[in-house]
């Protein structure tokens, strides 16, 4: 099993790793909309909050090798579901037309106050 690990992302807040890769497979955390050098939330809506989360996932992807062409599945965990369609926006202009298996829910709370927080799983 090997660790991911980027400065290009925001460091883990708690006892977890960005990303975990075994066996062609790549687990990476969630992540929130926070800028890796000040650990500090975006400022906006949901749209420059998942902008940002994505870049996030996206740089961790890259200290694997890899890209978001890579990712089989995601889950983004909203704040508020009426906000999924701005999310959507987003998020399909960042995948396209690759468009990997997703889920999405609703929580009560995400970590440090964010909107969005997306988890994915990538092949190599």
């Amino acid at each position: 099993m090997e660790t991911i690990k980027t400065t290009s992302a925001p460091a883990a807040i708690g006892p977890y790793s960005q990303a975990k890769a075994i066996e062609g497979l790549v687990f990476c955390s969630g992540q929130v909309p926070l800028y890796p050098a000040t650990m500090k939330l975006v400022d906006g809506g949901i749209e420059a909050q998942t902008r940002q989360v994505l870049r996030n996932v996206q740089a961790v992807l890259d200290a694997a090798g890899l890209g978001l062409a890579n990712v089989v599945k995601t889950t983004v965990f909203l704040q508020d579901m009426t906000e999924f369609a701005a999310m959507n926006t987003v998020y399909g202009e960042c995948f396209g037309d690759h468009a990997p298996a997703r889920s999405t829910v609703e929580v009560a709370k995400l970590p440090l106050g964010a909107k969005v927080e997306i988890e994915c799983i990538a092949a190599r």
